[in-house]
């Protein structure tokens, strides 16, 4: 079987409208809204029986980018990054990199010991553990009717 090479400049147009719609496709197009609408990063929360562990994705960032602050039962995590300036003689040719800052709000319940809970950075995650208070047993108590 011999294979034959048609030239056809409908298939030129058609292949060269693809190649142009894939190459000119903004950066942001396949991110969810949260991401770009809200700047909110993604976060798992996951609950054990010695606390609370918050995941929240934040590559590209360094430890001294992030704040977190607990005010009163409101814990806040934010980030600011700001873009690095290219030097004279570079030319940026495409930017899908994006570097936003972000503010992120979570109620922390009673359980929670404020004063114990950790935060690390690896990975590109934001690790934060918070612990639950150790709780007291409820004993039990009969009471006499007099």
């Amino acid at each position: 079987m011999t294979l034959v090479k048609v030239n056809n400049p409908m298939h030129k147009t058609f292949d060269g409208l693809i190649n142009e719609l894939f190459n000119e496709i903004p950066a942001s197009f396949g991110k969810t809204m949260r991401e770009d609408l809200l700047h909110f990063p993604p976060v798992n929360i996951t609950e054990k029986t010695e606390g609370y562990l918050i995941e929240l994705s934040a590559p590209g960032l360094s430890k001294s980018d992030f704040q977190i602050k607990l005010e009163g039962k409101l814990l806040t995590i934010s980030a600011e990054k700001t873009a690095e300036k290219l030097s004279e003689n570079a030319k940026l040719i495409r930017k899908e990199f994006s570097q936003k800052s972000f503010k992120r709000s979570f109620t922390v319940d009673e359980k929670i010991d404020a004063t114990a809970i950790q935060a690390r950075y690896e990975n590109g995650i934001l690790l934060l553990e918070l612990p639950k208070k150790a709780t007291v047993a409820d004993s039990t108590k009969e009471i006499t009717i007099q």
